[in-house]
């Protein structure tokens, strides 16, 4: 079986042209892109203590993982508890008309993350606690994370490549397989 060359840099020529076109999207785009996901959350119990006291905690982080500074982060509470932000971050509460708070960062470069305890006493828990949170850009994307080993750059371009290729083959199968059937 020969191979034509023409038939597949015209099936690859589209492919890799969008991998490009993504590489360079990826590149080039220059816009915040704020994401947040839950860090942990528990309680504890303190037996030592006459009576005993139950303490509850969580935190959430808060990351800009774009390209660009990002104003305005607003993070809504229904009640707002003791928290300690880290690293220590310039930030203000403000009171909503409805009562509740949210906390206020004027700014978070590219890049930088922010991980925001709290620490409450029960009844109160870590779904009575937060909102919503925001930016001037819009709402921030909340993810849902398991921790993961994250591969190396080499690894993943090569994991790339590897698509890109069965992806080709593929097409170039399905195609002698089509003039094979006429």
């Amino acid at each position: 079986m020969t191979i034509d060359w023409n038939v597949v840099a015209t099936i690859a020529a589209p492919i890799m042209s969008l991998f490009v076109g993504v590489i360079i999207d990826r590149v080039i785009e220059s816009r915040p892109k704020v994401v947040s996901y839950i860090g942990h959350v528990s309680g504890i119990n303190l037996t030592k203590t006459n009576p005993s006291l139950s303490v509850n905690t969580h935190s959430i982080v808060v990351r800009n993982a774009g390209n660009k500074l990002e104003t305005n982060i607003r993070i809504g509470h229904v009640e707002l508890p003791d928290y300690q932000i880290f690293p220590d971050i310039d930030h203000e509460v403000k009171t909503l008309p409805s009562g509740q708070k949210e906390i206020v960062i004027p700014k978070l470069v590219p890049k930088k993350q922010i991980t925001i305890t709290y620490l409450y006493f029960p009844p109160l828990t870590w779904q009575m606690v937060n909102t919503c949170i925001e930016s001037d850009t819009g709402s921030v994307k909340i993810l849902n994370v398991l921790p993961t080993v994250q591969l190396s750059k080499w690894m993943l371009l090569i994991l790339w490549f590897l698509t890109g290729y069965g992806v080709i083959a593929l097409i170039y199968s399905t195609y002698e397989f089509y003039k094979w059937m006429q």
